[in-house]
Protein backbone atom coordinates (compact mmCIF):
# COMPACT_ATOMS: atom_id res chain seq x y z
CA UNK A 1 0.00 0.00 0.00
CA UNK A 2 2.98 2.74 -0.74
CA UNK A 3 0.34 5.14 -2.51
CA UNK A 4 -1.55 5.53 0.89
CA UNK A 5 1.18 6.87 2.71
CA UNK A 6 1.69 10.39 1.25
CA UNK A 7 2.65 12.53 4.40
CA UNK A 8 1.83 15.80 3.93
CA UNK A 9 3.12 18.50 6.64
CA UNK A 10 0.84 21.40 7.40
CA UNK A 11 3.13 24.07 5.64
CA UNK A 12 2.51 21.18 2.40
CA UNK A 13 -1.11 21.47 3.33
CA UNK A 14 -1.17 25.15 3.05
CA UNK A 15 -0.04 25.67 -0.53
CA UNK A 16 -1.80 22.48 -1.27
CA UNK A 17 -4.96 24.55 -0.19
CA UNK A 18 -3.85 27.45 -2.28
CA UNK A 19 -3.62 25.47 -5.28
CA UNK A 20 -7.15 23.81 -4.69
CA UNK A 21 -8.68 27.27 -4.37
CA UNK A 22 -7.08 29.35 -6.98
CA UNK A 23 -6.28 27.04 -9.30
CA UNK A 24 -2.54 26.52 -11.12
CA UNK A 25 -0.49 29.35 -10.51
CA UNK A 26 3.00 30.17 -10.01
CA UNK A 27 5.70 30.50 -7.15
CA UNK A 28 5.17 33.90 -6.91
CA UNK A 29 1.11 34.33 -7.11
CA UNK A 30 1.16 31.60 -4.42
CA UNK A 31 3.55 32.85 -1.59
CA UNK A 32 1.81 35.88 -0.53
CA UNK A 33 -1.56 33.65 0.18
CA UNK A 34 0.94 31.03 2.53
CA UNK A 35 3.49 34.28 3.59
CA UNK A 36 1.44 37.46 3.79
CA UNK A 37 5.01 39.02 4.59
CA UNK A 38 6.17 37.57 1.06
CA UNK A 39 9.75 38.23 1.74
CA UNK A 40 12.54 36.38 -0.21
CA UNK A 41 13.23 34.11 1.97
CA UNK A 42 9.63 33.21 2.11
CA UNK A 43 9.49 32.84 -1.48
CA UNK A 44 12.43 30.52 -1.64
CA UNK A 45 10.38 28.30 1.06
CA UNK A 46 7.53 28.23 -0.91
CA UNK A 47 9.49 27.17 -4.00
CA UNK A 48 11.10 24.48 -1.64
CA UNK A 49 7.82 22.99 -0.13
CA UNK A 50 6.40 22.76 -4.08
CA UNK A 51 9.70 20.75 -4.83
CA UNK A 52 8.63 18.44 -1.79
CA UNK A 53 5.11 18.28 -3.47
CA UNK A 54 6.38 17.44 -6.40
CA UNK A 55 8.67 14.64 -5.49
CA UNK A 56 5.11 12.95 -3.61
CA UNK A 57 3.48 13.37 -6.94
CA UNK A 58 0.84 15.72 -5.09
CA UNK A 59 1.41 19.11 -7.82
CA UNK A 60 2.89 19.06 -11.30
CA UNK A 61 5.25 21.79 -12.97
CA UNK A 62 4.79 23.14 -16.27
CA UNK A 63 7.90 24.47 -17.26
CA UNK A 64 6.83 25.72 -20.65
CA UNK A 65 7.06 29.69 -19.54
CA UNK A 66 9.76 31.15 -17.79
CA UNK A 67 7.34 31.78 -14.22
CA UNK A 68 6.55 27.73 -13.93
CA UNK A 69 3.36 27.17 -13.01
CA UNK A 70 2.21 24.41 -10.62
CA UNK A 71 -1.04 22.05 -10.91
CA UNK A 72 -2.67 20.28 -7.98
CA UNK A 73 -2.35 16.40 -9.03
CA UNK A 74 -4.29 15.47 -5.62
CA UNK A 75 -7.73 16.00 -4.41
CA UNK A 76 -8.66 17.14 -1.26
CA UNK A 77 -10.97 14.60 -1.28
CA UNK A 78 -7.97 11.58 -2.08
CA UNK A 79 -5.50 13.23 0.25
CA UNK A 80 -8.51 13.15 3.16
CA UNK A 81 -8.63 8.98 1.85
CA UNK A 82 -5.48 8.75 2.03
CA UNK A 83 -4.47 9.81 5.64
CA UNK A 84 -7.62 8.46 6.91
CA UNK A 85 -6.51 5.31 5.48
CA UNK A 86 -3.20 5.24 6.88
CA UNK A 87 -4.34 6.71 10.45
CA UNK A 88 -7.09 3.02 10.49
CA UNK A 89 -3.89 0.90 8.91
CA UNK A 90 -1.74 2.71 11.77
CA UNK A 91 -4.41 2.92 14.71
CA UNK A 92 -7.47 0.02 13.89
CA UNK A 93 -5.88 -2.81 11.80
CA UNK A 94 -6.74 -0.79 8.54
CA UNK A 95 -10.85 -0.71 9.49
CA UNK A 96 -12.64 2.79 9.30
CA UNK A 97 -15.12 1.32 11.48
CA UNK A 98 -13.57 2.68 14.84
CA UNK A 99 -11.90 5.65 13.78
CA UNK A 100 -15.69 7.01 12.58
CA UNK A 101 -17.19 5.79 15.12
CA UNK A 102 -14.79 8.05 17.30
CA UNK A 103 -14.85 11.06 15.30
CA UNK A 104 -18.72 10.86 15.44
CA UNK A 105 -19.07 10.25 19.16
CA UNK A 106 -15.92 12.76 20.25
CA UNK A 107 -17.45 16.00 18.36
CA UNK A 108 -21.07 17.59 18.59
CA UNK A 109 -22.37 16.68 15.20
CA UNK A 110 -25.61 18.88 14.21
CA UNK A 111 -28.84 17.36 13.46
CA UNK A 112 -27.52 17.46 9.43
CA UNK A 113 -24.23 16.28 9.97
CA UNK A 114 -26.65 13.14 11.60
CA UNK A 115 -29.20 13.39 8.46
CA UNK A 116 -25.64 13.23 5.39
CA UNK A 117 -24.57 10.22 8.06
CA UNK A 118 -27.68 8.45 7.72
CA UNK A 119 -27.89 8.62 3.96
CA UNK A 120 -24.21 7.57 3.55
CA UNK A 121 -24.77 4.82 5.48
CA UNK A 122 -28.44 3.66 3.79
CA UNK A 123 -26.39 3.91 0.36
CA UNK A 124 -26.02 0.84 -1.51
CA UNK A 125 -22.22 0.12 -1.69
CA UNK A 126 -20.41 -0.89 -5.27
CA UNK A 127 -19.62 -4.21 -5.11
CA UNK A 128 -15.17 -4.96 -5.17
CA UNK A 129 -14.62 -6.72 -7.98
CA UNK A 130 -11.64 -9.12 -7.13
Amino acid sequence: MPELMIRVTDAEFAVLEVLWKRGPATIREICPQVYPTATTSDYATVQKLLARLESKHCVARDRTSFAHVFTPTISRADLIDRQLRAVAEKLCDGSLTPLLMYLAGASRLTARDREVLRRLLDEPQPRSEE
